[in-house]
This record gives C-alpha cells, structure tokens and sequence, in this order.
C-alpha cells in the first residue's frame, strides 16, 4: 500500500510545482482540462450521509470537495474528500470507475484536487461510512502543494495571510468563523424580536464623530474634500431617533487608524443601536440578556474559557460604578476628593500618571487610575457604571452629581465588551462638549472628536430620552471561541504587505512564475538603493568614558515574544522579552510613530537590562531598548537596531 499525502521532502518546490503542470499539461493534451468544467451536481454532503446512513444504505448519490489524502492499494485506493461539512472516505476499485478513469486518478491528480464523486453509500469492513465510487471527476486542479497533511498550517503570520489554507488545513478555524456567523444572525434575530429596525449610515463622512479615534482619511475627487471613513455609527443613529425611527440598529465595518494588538484591528465590526424612551439601566439588561442568551443557543453553557479563565455568563452580573471600583482595588476614595489638584495627586501617588493632552482633572485621574489599576483585575462579567463627563462627551451627566455621566461599559477578562450611555438630548450642554473636544485637538490630540453642527441642530429640534448601546462583535466572538486574538475571528485581517522582490525565473521552471507568498527572497538579491545625502547625524561626543564606566551598561540581545500599543499613548509601545534569562522583560519604547507592533514581533534586538526600572503609563519599564536616530531635512527618523536571529536571547554585547 503506498499513501500520497505531499510527504516528499526530498524534492524542492519548484520540482513538485512544475510536476503538478506537467500532470495538468497532459491533462489538456487528452482534452480533460478540469477548468473547463462550469458546475458539478452534487446532492449530498459528508455529515448528512453520515447522521442518515440507516435510510441512505446504497444510496446514489453525488459528492464533491477537495481531496485531503490518498491511499493506493494495487487496484483499489482510498480517498479522503472534504467538502464544507466534514470528511467523507472514498472507496475506488478499478473495476467500478474503468481502467482509464483508475490510471488518470493515479497519474494525474494530486493532494488538494477538487473532484467530484459518483457512487453510491456503504459501510467498510472496518465500519467506517463510505462512498463507493463509480464516476470520478478532476474539478479543478491545485497546483500548489498543502502542507504536511497532519501537521496543518502552523505558522500564524502565514495562516493569517493566506486564511485559505488556513481554512483547509485546520477544522478549528472554520469552526470560528461558522459561530461568527451564527452569532451575527443571533444578535439581528434578538433585535429584530424586540422591535428593532436595521439601517444603513454613510461609511464615509465630512467630520470624524461618534467615538474618540484617529480616523482613516481619504479625498473625493469630485467635490475635491477630504472625508473621514467612520468611526463609529453613533451619531447618524441618533438623528434617525430624532427623526422618529424609535428603535434602530445598524451593524457593520468600523475603521480606526490606530494599532494593532490581540484585541485591535484597523477596521473590524460593531452593533450600534438605539432605543427613544429608554436608558442606560434598560442597555444593560439587554446587553446582559444578549450575550448570555448567545452562549447558551450557540454553545449550550452560561459557561466558556477564555485567556485561561473560566467565565460565567449566567445572568444577574455585577453593576460598579466606576469610583467603588477604584476603592475597591486601589483603596483611593475618590467621592472624598474635592479638587483636580488632589486628585491627580492621588493618582500620583500609586504610579498613575495622566497623558500629556489630557486636562489635569478629577474626572481625568479617576478614569487612569480605572484603566491603568482595576480593568485588568475584572475577569467575570461587570458593568463598570459612572464615568466622569471628561472622558463621556455623549453621554448624559448623572442628575445627582454632574461631574459622573449615566454610562457603562462591560468588562469580561479586563476586555472592554461594550459601551453605553443614557443619550445627552441637551443641545447646549452637547455644543459644549464637543467645543471641549476641538480644544483637545487643537493641543494635538488627533483622537478627540469635531464639531457637529449638522447632529447640533438635529438635537435642537429635540431628541426623546434615549438609551444607546454599542457592541464589538470580534471581541464578543473570541469570547465564544476562546481566541486570544482578533486576527483568529477576522477572516482576513489587516497586515503589512511583505516587502520582497519576486524570485528569478529559472531556466526550464515555470513554476517559479507562481511561486508560493511563504517562499523567501533570495540571498543575493539586489539591495534597495539608499539615499544618505540629506543625513544629518548628532555631533561625536567631545569627552572619553573609561572602559570601566562603558562596562556597566550590559547590553543585551533579546527577542521580541509580545508587543502591543500602550493604552492612551500615541508613541509607546510595550515589549515582552526574552532576556534568556527564562523570565519576562517588559520594557517601554516611544517608537510607535515609527514601527506598529505586529512590525516587531520575532525580531532580534538589542537592549540595556541594567537600568533601574521607570514607571511609564503605570507599567514598569526594565530596561531601554536600543535604536539609531538622525535626522533628514529637519525630520528625525529612528531605525530600532534589529540584528542576525542567529544571535541567541541573553547574548552579552562587549
């Protein structure tokens, strides 16, 4: 018996490449081109036949899909197709599909072929549920080999660049993607129940509004303007609720220039709704029944893991106000504080720092000493309730202490699941917001929101209270598929297009026209002509350092396992290290202008581990990593200094 199961390691690609064309050349020689072929009528699928052997026992039927392996036994074979369902084992005898038909399966198709089958339903002796084949078809010709057959698509960068094979490869990942459809079908099937109408907003707007985010810009030609890609769907939502939609809900692509990390993608998906004559205690209860109903129809449990933890989704969650979770964890009371300047001193004094843009406020410093101190510790289901107006600017003030706005977001596994709020319906109050929010940006925070004039006068003609509630779908999905990525619930998410040179033809290798995205650029390759005529580099140091005082820095190769943005920081990046110490080394880098982390992640790079460490953003910085700077035309430009991967964690730099 001999398999085919792409387990020739002993041919080079561009061997096995320019087989499968020679296979497809003849082929079209003996007029059997397979792409040539329109359609295939196919009435049966693998787990049908299965879950209804005892009525389909010899049944006829037609089946098609891709075929995963190959066993060859003399005159008999055994094939392993995958459609959409499932597998389904193929039985094929000589004697059954003709002695040109057997010959043309053997010599001419491949791992990975998409076929079709004719035969009819039987069970082995091995009792296995299979299909014994009577007319074979090639469909469609793969003329790239799949990886190993039991070892899958490993590699992430790569899965995720080409998700096609990832979803041939690995049975798991289609798993997420098929509960992601069901749970987008879940959530308009729950609002649709409720009352709710589906609308569309305009992707593209003449202001940014609705959320606090760096958007996407782009021109129209035509009108010769600048527009912003949304990001979010908030405001035009509300004006439908002023026109009388009352209840509305839109779900659809969000876009955000910012970055990328476990939890963020440029663009990725959203439900906004809103409902008139409603507030952010009825959001709570519909986000609540939402999610924890979609656990239970779609995995059968209130309970599932996530990040190593076990959640309980069962309803009745906790509801904090954003001050008692702060004294709960941190023991600072901030209702006992009374001014901005005691405040941010308190937040001080347990190593919370404010970001430069934002105003010196109790507001302000109450919500980084939530976000840098206590969202990381909520790991079951909580509403965290009561943000200060300063970071809420479309939310309504709490009526009994307007510093507080009536708005929640949910937390599960320190991720931010949601946000909510009783609507702000007051036209001056909301000018004065948004005013506030153009100060921010005049400062150079490109995040902070616009002024609206067009939703000002929408709410000046008078908008019922309103309750409104927005939901990240991808975060929700890795939820319920326990993924500690966004990229595994993104079919295609975003990624930095490789910078590579196509390989070469070779002589008498066609195949190396279609080469494989993984394959590497050649050694030799010609090197990208630089430009160094507008450096401008710092002056040499004038003063000598003994050997002694250099000997002190210890630097260090280390590797990069993590590297994610820094929450409200426009430059920094925060590092997990391999030092070669077996131990974790985070270190912080304002290099975010420059690189994204994705960029970072599995490099090599040079670092001083002996420096004291410095709280930033309120992490602990151990270390600093090492980068090259000048400047061009007045501009400075930094290179992190990246080295041979060869170079193990922990190598000493003398």
């Amino acid at each position: 018996m001999s398999e085919n199961r792409n387990d020739t390691p002993e041919l080079e690609l561009g061997e096995l490449l320019q087989i499968r064309r020679d296979k497809l050349a003849r082929l079209r020689e003996a007029g059997k081109d397979p792409f040539e072929i329109t359609s295939c009528p196919r009435d049966a699928f693998a787990e049908e036949i299965r879950e209804n052997f005892d009525e389909n026992t010899e049944r006829h039927v037609c089946i098609a899909g891709r075929v995963m392996s190959r066993r060859d036994m003399g005159k008999a074979s055994f094939l392993d197709v995958h459609d959409k369902t499932g597998r389904m084992q193929v039985y094929v005898k000589i004697d059954e599909v003709g002695e040109e038909s057997y010959r043309e399966m053997k010599e001419c198709w491949d791992v990975g072929d998409i076929i079709s089958v004719e035969g009819f339903v039987f069970r082995t002796r091995r009792g296995e549920i299979s299909v014994h084949a009577q007319k074979l078809t090639l469909l469609s010709k793969s003329l790239l080999p799949l990886p190993e057959k039991f070892h899958g698509l490993k590699d992430t960068e790569l899965r995720y660049r080409q998700r096609y094979v990832d979803l041939i490869m690995n049975p798991e990942v289609k798993r997420n993607f098929v509960l992601r459809s069901q749970f987008i079908k879940h959530v308009r099937d729950f609002l649709d129940a409720r009352g709710y109408m589906e609308v569309e907003t305009p992707v593209l707007n003449t202001i940014s509004g609705g959320a606090t985010a760096r958007p996407f810009i782009t021109h129209h030609n035509t009108l010769d303007i600048d527009m912003y890609m949304r990001i979010a769907t908030e405001l035009p939502l509300k004006r439908l609720i002023v026109g009388g939609l009352d209840r509305v809900y839109e779900l659809g692509r969000i876009f955000r220039n910012e970055g990328m990390d476990p939890k963020h993608n440029p663009e990725f998906t959203t439900v906004e709704l809103y409902e008139a004559y409603a507030d952010f205690n009825d959001m709570m209860d519909l986000f609540e029944e939402l999610l924890s109903s979609a656990a239970q129809k779609l995995l059968g449990t209130y309970r599932v893991e996530w990040q190593g933890e076990q959640i309980d989704l069962t309803p009745g969650w906790p509801r904090l106000p954003m001050h008692e979770a702060v004294k709960q964890y941190t023991g600072l009371d901030f209702m006992a504080i009374t001014s901005d300047e005691e405040a941010v001193a308190a937040a001080k004094s347990i190593g919370v720092e404010l970001p430069e843009t934002a105003d010196k406020t109790w507001g302000n410093a109450l919500y980084e000493v939530f976000d840098q101190k206590v969202e990381e510790k909520l790991i079951q289901p909580t509403f965290i309730t009561m943000h200060p107006v300063d970071v809420s600017p479309l939310a309504k003030r709490y009526a009994k202490d307007p510093r507080l706005t009536e708005r929640f977001e949910l937390f599960i596994c320190h991720s931010e699941m949601g946000n909510a709020f009783s609507e702000l319906n007051d036209p001056i109050d909301q000018r004065a917001r948004f005013q506030k929010q153009v100060e921010l940006r005049d400062k150079g925070d490109d995040e902070a929101g616009m002024m609206d004039e067009d939703f000002l006068t929408a709410l000046e003609y008078g908008m019922p209270p309103t309750g409104g509630l927005g939901i990240g779908i991808d975060r929700c999905v890795m939820l319920l598929t326990n993924s500690d990525s966004i990229r595994e619930v993104i079919l295609f998410p975003t990624m930095k297009p490789l910078d590579r040179k196509p390989e070469a033809p070779k002589a008498g290798a066609a195949a190396a026209q279609a080469a494989p995205a993984q394959a590497a650029a050649p050694l030799d390759a010609p090197q990208e002509a630089i430009d160094f005529s507008k450096v401008e580099i710092e002056p040499l140091f004038q003063d000598f350092v003994d050997f002694e005082t250099f000997a002190k820095s210890d630097f260090r190769a280390v590797k990069v396992k993590e590297c994610t943005a820094v929450p409200k920081s426009k430059k920094l990046l925060k590092f997990v290290l391999d030092d070669g110490t077996g131990t974790d080394r985070v270190i912080l880098s304002g290099i975010h202008d420059t690189y994204e982390p994705e960029e970072l992640v599995g490099k090599t790079l040079i670092a001083i581990t002996n420096l004291p460490p410095r709280k930033m953003m309120g992490i602990d910085s151990c270390g600093m990593i090492i980068s090259a700077v000048h400047h061009e035309e007045g501009v400075e430009k930094l290179h992190c200094l990246m080295v041979d991967p060869h170079i193990p964690a922990g190598a000493k730099l003398y």
